[in-house]
């Protein structure tokens, strides 16, 4: 295992759809192990793969160092595919591993069905709410190529620009390994 670097808002593998992933191998295992500890390292409780220049629909999730949901097991989604949404909605406050020090109230639907594979190829279809629900969403918009930011209004938009130019230049001091450039895949 080891500590990946995590892309940053204006890395253009960010704003890409991801692959399925056809096969699962050594490799890809290996991957997801680095997802885990990069994920962690950096403080974080979801991580998806092109959060670390992997071209790849996989992400992991890990809620279990928050308070009230110690009970929740890590997860990796292979290939996941949210199948329906409540209309029930709240609003929490969201951050990103590639767009650090920025948080802001998203509204989502409170839960989820989600369908995906595991490290076994082995078929879920699950049911999410709370904060487990609102991660799984985070990371599955980032592999359609989705940002928390793009739920933001205009004037929220605005309000950050300053921010988000720093972090697409970086030009900020950041605790955990960042990538190097801006156009680039670290992995194929």
């Amino acid at each position: 295992m080891s500590i990946v670097p995590i892309t940053l808002c204006g890395d253009k593998i960010l704003r890409k759809k991801t692959a399925k992933v056809a096969e699962i191998d050594d490799n890809i295992i290996g991957i997801i192990s680095d997802m885990f500890e990069t994920m962690r390292n950096a403080n974080g409780i979801g991580l998806a793969a092109n959060q670390i220049g992997l071209n790849k629909q996989i992400f992991v999730a890990d809620v279990s160092p928050v308070e009230g949901y110690e009970k929740y097991k890590p997860v990796a989604m292979i290939n996941p595919k949210i199948i329906s949404k409540s209309e029930e909605t709240d609003s929490i406050e969201e951050g990103c591993l590639s767009i650090p020090e920025l948080r802001a109230e998203i509204i989502r639907p409170k839960s989820v069905f989600v369908n995906y594979f595991d490290v076994n190829m082995k078929e879920h279809t699950i049911e999410a709410d709370q904060l487990f629900a609102r991660v799984i969403q985070h990371e599955y918009d980032h592999l359609q190529g989705v940002l928390f930011i793009d739920y933001l209004d205009d004037e929220m938009k605005k309000k950050y620009k300053k921010h988000l130019d720093k972090i697409k230049k970086r030009k900020l001091e950041i605790d955990y390994p960042i990538s190097s450039s801006t156009d680039y895949m670290l992995i194929k």
